[in-house]
């Protein structure tokens, strides 16, 4: 499973640093170090919304505070 997560400036300013860094914890948290590939990426094209995440090159649309919803409801499934 890939995660990308935009590291562009918009997104930087909403909160990007600490979704990285929130995902990777949960990442470690959970074992899947091996089963979890995290890339960031300038611009996703999405600016308007929250910070861009891809799941598998789904698009989602996040703040620091879904970061963790969006793991449990999201990533954690996908890896069952």
């Amino acid at each position: 499973m890939k995660i990308t997560i935009c590291i562009g400036s918009s997104c930087h300013l909403k909160g990007s640093r600490q979704i990285v860094e929130k995902m990777q914890a949960l990442v470690a948290e959970n074992g899947l170090q091996d089963q979890v590939e995290m890339a960031g990426q300038f611009c996703m094209g999405d600016c308007m919304n929250g910070v861009c995440v891809t799941l598998d090159g789904q698009k989602y649309s996040l703040k620091p505070d879904d970061t963790e919803t969006f793991f449990k409801n999201e990533v954690l499934p996908k890896l069952a």
